[in-house]
């Protein structure tokens, strides 16, 4: 596993988080008011972003992870590599349990989140996580 000051070199995570932030413009959150935006690069270079999506029926709602998620499917796949999520004030915010899930699948143990403790892998953030290689045993 690379460490993470390696793979954290040459980021512009100030631009990675403009947009979160404009990902966050176009969540819909009539119910919360708590609009939700992630943005994160993915291993060929391309940036995926997301928004969350609430419904009347408050458990099936989508957070914005959900949507990062589909959208790096849509546009070809791969492995994110870099991720942020910002509050509907833009600052920096962690993501839920589930949506750490959702990340390590996507992600593996060395993508780096973007915390207000700073950069961290997700290792960190999702200690001895369940993953497929579980699944192969």
């Amino acid at each position: 596993m690379t460490p993470p000051a390696e793979a954290d070199a040459g980021v512009d995570w100030e631009a990675l988080r403009a947009v979160a932030r404009e990902a966050m413009t176009r969540a819909y959150a009539p119910y919360s008011g708590y609009p939700v935006g992630v943005a994160a690069l993915v291993d060929d270079g391309r940036t995926v972003s997301g928004c969350n999506v609430e419904n009347a029926s408050y458990g099936i709602g989508l957070c914005a992870e959900c949507g990062l998620v589909s959208e790096l499917a849509r546009t070809g796949g791969g492995r994110l590599t870099h991720f942020t999520c910002v509050d509907g004030r833009g600052e920096i915010l962690v993501p839920c349990g589930r949506c750490r899930q959702l990340l390590y699948e996507f992600g593996g143990p060395e993508l780096l989140l973007e915390t207000p403790a700073g950069i961290l892998p997700l290792s960190q953030m999702l200690p001895q996580a369940f993953g497929p290689d579980h699944l192969n045993r």
